[in-house]
């Protein structure tokens, strides 16, 4: 086992450094999608509403589609970076914990196809056939909900597994550690209710949100900056 002396101006600073802006940007366009743009197209259980909507600003809902293929870009960016840093701690762990956060990445853009798939509904889609095709695009916009859960479930257990590396080092504050630990059980409660108990709406994770906003302050400004790291096999 080896242990290394580090500074602020180190692999493990720069990796904190990209994960924190990666995740800057992601809330940045996570945000203007699911608070802003999505919200004002789609009406939850108004299949006319929201079909007109749509109809009515297709660029719009582009816009919320392409900011989510943002997020996901800097998923991976973030992934990488948290390998980087958390390398130290257990290189085979951190690899997991990568492992999840792609694999939800990946499902996510494939729930995304669902989006496209409204899109192309609608795109010439004239008046006489909007009834006949209003309930394809609520079916697509289900899908994409019920598949991004499916991502939610490994995103949660990439958030817990980070948790965990956190708890193991020597260099994150272990109140971080605790609270990638509890908000990525929230994501998981959440998002198994939601896949299999639809009705019951507990939305933990809504209320437990600033725990990521947390991680994303302490990288940008602490992140690597003073540690001794001990690096296991």
């Amino acid at each position: 086992m080896d242990t290394t002396q580090s500074g602020t101006n180190t692999p493990l600073r720069k990796a904190a450094l990209f994960a924190g802006f990666g995740l800057m940007i992601m809330t940045i366009f996570a945000i203007s999608a699911l608070y802003f743009v999505f919200p004002q197209l789609i009406a939850p259980g108004d299949t006319v509403t929201t079909v007109n909507n749509i109809m009515a600003d297709q660029s719009l809902f582009s816009i919320g589609i392409a900011s989510l293929v943002m997020v996901a870009i800097f998923d991976l960016v973030v992934a990488k970076s948290l390998y980087i840093f958390l390398k130290p701690v257990s290189q085979r762990l951190s690899l997991l914990a990568v492992g999840f956060r792609v694999v939800y990445t990946v499902l996510l853009c494939i729930a995304l196809l669902n989006y496209v798939d409204v899109l192309q509904l609608l795109d010439k889609a004239d008046a006489s056939e909007i009834s006949t095709l209003q309930n394809s695009v609520m079916q697509s916009i289900s899908a994409f909900d019920y598949g991004w859960s499916i991502g939610l479930v490994f995103f949660s257990l990439h958030l817990m597994l980070i948790g965990y590396l956190f708890l193991k080092s020597d260099y994150v504050p272990k109140l971080l550690a605790v609270v990638m630990l509890v908000v990525g059980l929230a994501y998981l409660i959440d998002n198994i209710r939601i896949l299999f108990i639809p009705d019951y709406n507990l939305g933990i994770a809504t209320y437990l949100g600033w725990g990521e906003l947390f991680l994303m302050s302490w990288l940008l400004t602490s992140g690597g900056k003073h540690q001794s790291a001990m690096v296991s096999k």
